[in-house]
């Protein structure tokens, strides 16, 4: 625990100006980032008296090391630095408000020939329209199955429109009338288009027009006694008010607006968002946050102004936002929202009518979630806190491993031989901070001395990260690595930069050991080591004889259990994806030159890699975009490449002949894996 004193600035050296201010801790990973309309006047509230701090700006302070800041010259700014550093440095200490999940909008890909209407959810794309979010899928599906009968615009998926397109028979929803079938050419490209635009004409509220339209129709139909054609038009029309529906009006005058409320107490803070288009609720989302200093109603304010619109631009900002209380000084946001839109904003608190009676609703949602939230977390916080504790005292630990790195490692009868790091902090998967290693100091199965490597390995490096001075280099033991190079000076997470309180191998006392013996040869002597065997599932320590044994019951297995069981998937997971890798190779990878449009020619021209084995150098020159010379570099390459292994359904042991459809990208047979195997799931 630090005392902020020793790295308090001295007095004048901070100014009096609009800034950003960075909190680092002693590995130089940013803690906290705020801003300021004055940096001399903010800062100096850090560095009053502990006992008057909020209790987690004083964990803050004790847990930073130095502080520096960066001066703007305006509040503008400062608020969009601030956004940015929090999106790049992720600070522990900082308000972050947490989803829940992540919200389903319903999109439409605009920027395709023929447009799809689908459920997506992450990041928003260019070109693509969304309407949203929604609480739950369904409730999009519910509304695309409405809105199908008058809009048929395409909802399959590429490959599915691609085989529809190539047998001349389109798909179920073709043949019942809720896709118009662009595959088939039933419409041309852009008659789907048009259908494309009236469904987000209706999604943004447009909505009177399309039904007096159809109501017209109809009319007309049954003056002509087309009575059949008058029943499907007011089904139709009974469609588009039942999705209607699903979305009363709230304010009148077809008006735009985000509504904000907030609901908190002294520690927590749950935000809830309606997205008000057309007078209608179109979408609403939550989150909460844990307050790390005394901050105003205001300033959560600010903080989900940034989280909900840092990203977006255009209509995404609508005209209006409703709050329950404005930032102080309001101008900045207003302003900073205005740039993102790119026309006024107004941010207000409403005060009568219609707009102050959805905010009471919105604010009885905040309140509901912040219960539910606290509900829900004080079970979870007092389960980990107990698990921690319990492991504190089975391993006679200082105090409770807050952070747990736990190693596996996984191999095919020696081949293929691979580790996996995976990392929990206070109880919870870390994933961004997960690792996988390729043993690379010898062949073979050798369990034991994998393990030695790869603790020596990742230790190695956090050393030279704890020493080094300079820029440090990428390094191959990673696979999945971060792409960018960090500076000493930059607070963004780095590679194998933090020690554990508590490392954890997958095995018995020969794993322990290994582990044990290479954090000595490299003289760290305070971080933790403990062994869970699988077969009993026995704690085992460095040096002893005897496991200990938790009882069945306890907290404390059960995230071991879990860290335990964590490393194994992802271990696996990553064995089984180089294996499949090295099934899928062929002679073909090793012709210098030839690339996959040539590999896919030769292989669609002859039908199967043995066929080209005994093609003839003139017969693999009549093959478009292979020359002579490269002919016989493949005839060479083939020729000196021993035949693949015939491949083998693993449920009936039957040798299966080699079929065109079968082949992987390299051209040899595919190897279908166990059912179990072909699930697992890269992370």
């Amino acid at each position: 625990m630090a005392d902020p004193s020793s790295y308090r600035p001295k007095p004048g050296e901070i100014p009096d100006s609009p800034g950003v201010y960075r909190f680092r801790d002693e590995h130089r990973r940013v803690i906290y980032v705020g801003k300021a309309k004055s940096l001399r006047q903010r800062l100096a509230n850090y560095f009053q008296d502990l006992a008057g701090l909020h209790p987690r700006t004083r964990s803050m302070v004790t847990t930073a090391a130095s502080v520096e800041w960066t001066v703007v010259s305006t509040e503008v700014e400062a608020l969009q630095l601030e956004y940015s550093w929090i999106k790049e440095y992720d600070p522990r200490f900082n308000v972050k408000y947490r989803d829940d999940k992540s919200y389903p909008y319903l999109a439409v890909t605009m920027n395709e020939e023929y447009p799809r209407v689908q459920v997506m959810r992450g990041h928003k794309k260019k070109g693509v329209r969304y309407f949203g979010p929604y609480a739950h899928a369904w409730a999009i599906r519910d509304t695309v199955d409405l809105l199908l009968r008058v809009f048929p615009v395409r909802t399959c998926s590429a490959g599915v429109f691609k085989n529809a397109a190539r047998t001349g028979r389109p798909c179920l929803l073709g043949y019942i009338g809720k896709c118009s079938a662009p595959c088939v050419d039933r419409v041309s490209a852009e008659e789907h288009r048009e259908l494309a635009d009236e469904f987000c004409d209706f999604m943004t509220g447009r909505t009177t027009t399309y039904i007096r339209r159809l109501e017209k129709q109809m009319a007309e139909a049954a003056e002509e006694m087309e009575y059949e054609r008058a029943a499907r038009l007011r089904d139709d029309i009974g469609a588009l008010k039942k999705a209607m529906e699903k979305n009363a009006v709230v304010l009148a005058d077809a008006t735009d607006a985000d509504l904000i409320a907030v609901a908190e107490d002294e520690l927590e803070a749950a935000v809830q968002i309606f997205h008000v288009r057309g007078g209608r609720v179109r979408g609403q989302r939550g989150w909460v946050t844990d307050k790390v200093e005394e901050i105003t109603t205001g300033a959560l304010v600010e903080h989900a102004l940034q989280q909900l619109y840092g990203e977006e631009t255009g209509d995404a900002v609508p005209k209006e936002v409703l709050v329950p209380a404005l930032p102080d000084p309001v101008e900045p946001a207003q302003e900073w929202l205005a740039g993102r839109r790119g026309s006024g904003v107004s941010l207000r608190v409403p005060q009568r009518g219609d707009k102050k009676a959805l905010m009471e609703t919105v604010q009885r949602n905040a309140q509901q979630a912040l219960v539910l939230h606290k509900t829900k977390r004080a079970s979870d916080l007092t389960t980990r806190s107990r698990a921690l504790e319990e492991i504190a005292d089975a391993l006679d630990l200082d105090s409770a491993p807050l952070r747990i790195e736990c190693y596996d490692i996984s191999h095919l009868q020696g081949d293929d031989v691979v580790a996996s790091m995976v990392v929990f902090e206070d109880g919870l998967a870390r994933k961004s901070e997960y690792r996988r290693f390729q043993i690379k100091g010898f062949a073979g199965q050798d369990d034991v001395r994998s393990m030695h490597e790869v603790i020596t390995r990742r230790f190695r490096r956090y050393l030279a990260e704890k020493e080094k001075t300079g820029e440090w280099t990428e390094d191959e033991d990673t696979e999945n690595a971060e792409n960018g190079r960090l500076t000493e000076d930059d607070g963004r997470p780095k590679k194998f930069a933090y020690p554990p309180q508590l490392v954890v191998v997958d095995g018995g006392a020969p794993q322990v050991a290994a582990a044990r013996r290479a954090l000595d040869e490299l003289g760290i002597d305070d971080i933790a080591v403990c062994g869970l065997a699988k077969r009993l599932e026995e704690v085992w320590l460095p040096g002893d004889d005897d496991p200990v044994v938790l009882p069945r019951t306890s907290e404390g297995l059960y995230l071991l259990q879990r860290v335990r069981d964590e490393a194994h998937r992802f271990a696996i997971t990553y064995q089984r994806t180089k294996r499949s890798k090295r099934f899928r190779s062929s002679p073909l990878d090793d012709v210098p030159g030839l690339g996959d449009t040539r590999k896919q020619a030769l292989l669609k021209h002859f039908g199967s890699l043995k066929k080209l084995r005994s093609a003839t150098i003139d017969q693999i020159c009549e093959v478009p975009g292979i020359g002579r010379k490269t002919a016989e570099t493949i005839a060479v390459a083939l020729a000196q490449a021993a035949p693949a292994a015939p491949a083998v359904n693993t449920a009936t042991g039957e040798i299966m002949e080699e079929e065109p459809g079968t082949m992987g990208s390299g051209g040899e047979p595919v190897r279908t894996g166990a059912p179990d195997e072909r699930r697992g799931q890269e992370t």
